[in-house]
């Protein structure tokens, strides 16, 4: 069933937008997923991520005052919508359904002789 469909990268994208609330942004959302997971992240990776989670309405954006250190250019907020709430209560309920199915000798292959 596809009631909700993330990918791993989007599910760590809105994670960390809800971590960052009210202040994620597209560089900050970057340096905590980098910080957080000793991961790069690439920005045209994050922007399609992000585009995605706001296409699929799990996301919402707004933009922020220009300033002159961003030539500008406001920065562009982004929060979690009731249905990016929904999408990630779902994928959790689904991660933790499945880990407890798993047996527990399943995760100890010495105590089965494998």
């Amino acid at each position: 069933m596809k009631k909700f469909q993330l990918g791993e990268f989007e599910e760590v994208v809105l994670l960390t937008v809800g971590v960052l609330y009210p202040d994620a942004y597209g560089v900050s959302v970057k340096k905590e997923i980098e910080e957080r997971l000793s991961r790069k992240v690439s920005v045209g990776a994050l922007q399609s991520a992000l585009k995605r989670l706001e296409d699929k309405g799990y996301l919402k954006s707004s933009e922020g005052e220009a300033t002159q250190e961003r030539a500008g250019r406001p920065k562009r907020y982004f929060t979690i919508t009731a249905l990016g709430r929904k999408a990630m209560e779902y994928t959790k309920r689904t991660r933790d359904e499945l880990w407890a199915a798993i047996p527990k000798m399943a995760l100890h292959p010495k105590m089965t002789g494998i």
